[in-house]
């Protein structure tokens, strides 16, 4: 499936709701579906700086070039919210990752739903998934 497909995908799923109670509850939901992190995986280095709550990130890339993100978080709603930009990003290529267009954010209301603090959680998370696509490109290239 390709990035704007799942966009597309998750942009049906919060439009079955018009309250927005219901829709943080399915990002609680889709947050507590995510597998926890190894407690080896919650380290400094994979902590994202600019979070209110607390946020880790790690990513990896497979043989066939395309990267899996797995991250955890100590806050339901961002928990959910980080889940989400795994569904959308994980098991694609940085090229695709470092290009893709997040429309599903604004059409799904999230951005104008989110405290300024949790806003800014937000653009962090985004910004070190594509820093993680970045330096797996970089090493490709090399």
């Amino acid at each position: 499936m390709t990035i704007n497909e799942t966009q597309d995908e998750i942009i049906e799923e919060f439009s079955d709701f018009d309250d927005w109670m219901d829709r943080y509850q399915l990002l609680i939901d889709l947050g507590s579906e995510q597998a926890p992190l190894p407690a080896s995986d919650k380290t400094d280095q994979n902590l994202i700086e600019g979070c209110q709550s607390r946020v880790w990130l790690t990513a990896s890339k497979a043989p066939d070039g395309t990267i899996t993100f797995r991250a955890e978080s100590d806050a339901l709603i961002v928990r959910g919210i980080v889940a989400l930009l795994i569904r959308v990003l994980s098991g694609h290529s940085a090229d695709d990752i470092i290009g893709a267009d997040l429309y599903f954010i604004e059409r799904i209301g999230l951005r104008e739903h989110l405290s300024p603090t949790r806003s800014n959680g937000l653009l962090a998370m985004l910004r070190q998934m594509r820093m993680y696509a970045l330096a797996f490109r970089a090493r490709q290239q090399a």
